[in-house]
């Protein structure tokens, strides 16, 4: 039962933090990717150093060479005159010189193949930092979207919705009042005197209200006699 509760503890704590890390992803991001570019700046830096070394390595080499081109010449000029202790000693430097260009040549040979390297992790990571950065600015600016819409979305959709219902109210009542003054006015044309009189006079209950077409050329032929 312990260890039952232990491993609740745990799984609510690990729940937890997992929901705080999905509600601050973006501002862990963000600081990541400051992190990230921190580290791309220092790794520039570093590649520069190595480079500084290079090529204060490399600017030793016309000295060496130089030098060795001096003492050889010395050398055989001490040759030259029977002073071999002379040319002894020469001999002795240039092979000094001679070690000395080999490491340097040897160290430029490993310094290229470094900066190459060191070269292409910083272009690698600095592609990868920008297309963080550009992913950043996508996921922001979604972010963003959403929350506008949210904000206007509800109080535009509740308007909407409660003067759709204020319109449909309006016109049932519109419709209920029309038609109620139809009804009244169809009701009061019925009971009124006319109306009853000319019903009764269609029935033929007493003369026509109004001459007919016969009556008329009755009378007109009583005239005409």
């Amino acid at each position: 039962m312990f260890n039952t509760i232990i491993t609740l503890v745990r799984g609510r704590s690990h729940d937890a933090a997992q929901a705080l890390s999905d509600a601050n992803a973006l501002s862990i991001l963000r600081q990541q990717l400051r992190d990230a570019a921190m580290g791309v700046e220092a790794a520039r830096r570093a590649v520069a150093v190595v480079m500084a070394y290079a090529e204060r390595e490399r600017k030793s080499l016309p000295r060496i060479t130089a030098q060795l081109a001096d003492l050889e010449a010395r050398a055989l000029a001490a040759l030259g005159k029977g002073r071999e202790d002379l040319a002894a000693e020469a001999a002795a430097a240039i092979a000094q010189l001679e070690a000395e260009r080999a490491t340097v040549e040897t160290a430029l040979a490993t310094y290229d193949v470094e900066i190459a390297r060191l070269r292409d992790e910083v272009s690698m990571a600095e592609t990868r930092l920008r297309e963080l950065q550009r992913g950043l600015q996508l996921a922001d600016a979604a972010q963003k979207s959403q929350s506008v819409r949210g904000v206007v979305s509800r109080p535009v959709t509740a308007s909407l919705t409660e003067a759709e219902a204020t319109l449909a109210r309006l016109q049932q009542r519109q419709f209920h009042a029309e038609a109620t003054a139809a009804a009244v006015t169809e009701l009061s044309a019925g009971l009124s005197a006319e109306a009853i009189s000319a019903r009764l006079a269609a029935a033929g209950c007493g003369p026509a209200l109004k001459p007919d077409a016969a009556a008329v050329l009755a009378r007109l032929k009583e005239r005409s006699a």
